[in-house]
């Protein structure tokens, strides 16, 4: 099969497409063609190894493991022997690193792909519309009625976040620049505003809970229009130091906040199948519907990573496999 490998940490442009073997099955996984994959901040991190403090988990000279990817749509080819909740022939999408692949084995992380979607729109599914549904749900335990804010809400976790919180029955304000308003207004947002004309920390609104997806803000501001009791869900930051990355903006937000009424949370979201099926669920319902950017063949993957580097694309970039 033909993936993308790379042997050290490189620039986008030096990833090169191989000829490898497939990936060997387990009782407990199943072997899916890919049909598409999108890309993700976290796969851009890990092409360039950085920030240079997580090589202590990845790598530090070179990197553990030489496949990249987590996105994923396509049709089972094989199960496991253990495997139940799929056959081969199944339409699935799901998480497993060396999806930008043509072939990815896959264990817990895979679930039936909704009905309603293509592959290149289930694609553009599990990383953004996981972190956002747990960080909602689990960390920001929003409830009907209430207030909340995504700052950053364009992106790709921004347009999963906007909807699923419209769903859990949320009144939502969004933030996004001019370009973004429609979109985002589109998708669920009973009020946008354009953070390029107006400053959402100064307008005297209070919200119950804060999805921070850009990272561009202080604490002091954050804590101004965030009710006594509210929350605040730290989710993206801006790309920061080789060194550190994202990683200052989140100590600093901790730091700034340890004697605030309010609570802080920091979280990485947890793959499994469970919250695969009530994003399907959202999105069978018309709940949710993936926003996608751009779509590139397999072969344009380094573009594809460049574009989302820059930080400027409306909802997910997605990725064709090889035919």
């Amino acid at each position: 099969m033909k993936a993308f490998v790379r042997e050290r940490y490189v620039s986008p442009d030096a990833l090169e497409l191989r000829d490898v073997e497939k990936p060997a099955l387990a009782d407990d996984a199943v072997l899916v063609r890919v049909r598409a994959t999108s890309v993700n901040p976290v796969d851009w991190y890990s092409v360039l190894g950085q920030p240079f403090v997580a090589r202590v988990q990845s790598g530090l000279r070179r990197p553990k493991q030489t496949l990249l990817g987590t996105d994923f749509a396509g049709t089972v080819e094989t199960v496991g022997n253990n495997v139940t909740h799929v056959r081969a022939g199944a339409d699935v999408y799901g998480l497993r690193t060396g999806a930008f692949a043509e072939y990815v084995c896959a264990g817990e992380a895979v679930a039936k792909k909704p009905a309603n979607l293509t592959f290149e729109q289930a694609a553009a599914v599990p990383v953004a519309g996981l972190t956002a549904l747990q960080a909602l749900r689990d960390h920001g335990q929003v409830q009907p009625g209430q207030r909340v804010l995504v700052n950053g809400a364009s992106g790709g976790v921004g347009t999963f976040a906007v909807q699923i919180a419209n769903a859990l029955g949320a009144r939502v304000t969004a933030v996004c620049s001019t370009p973004n308003l429609g979109t985002v207004h589109s998708i669920g947002a009973e009020r946008v505003i354009d953070y390029t004309c107006d400053d959402f920390a100064r307008s005297g609104e209070r919200y119950d809970l804060i999805l921070d997806v850009s990272g561009v803000r202080s604490w002091s501001e954050y804590r101004r229009v965030l009710a006594p009791e509210g929350t605040f869900v730290g989710i993206g930051a801006p790309k920061g130091s080789s060194w550190l990355g994202p990683l200052k903006h989140f100590a600093k937000i901790r730091l700034a906040s340890l004697r605030a009424s309010q609570t802080v949370v920091f979280f990485i979201s947890k793959p499994n199948r469970a919250d695969l099926d009530v994003l399907r669920e959202l999105i069978e319902s018309g709940q949710v519907t993936p926003v996608i950017d751009r779509t590139y063949d397999l072969d344009a993957l380094p573009e594809a990573l460049r574009y989302l580097g820059e930080g400027h694309a409306r909802g997910k970039i997605v990725v064709l496999a090889a035919t």
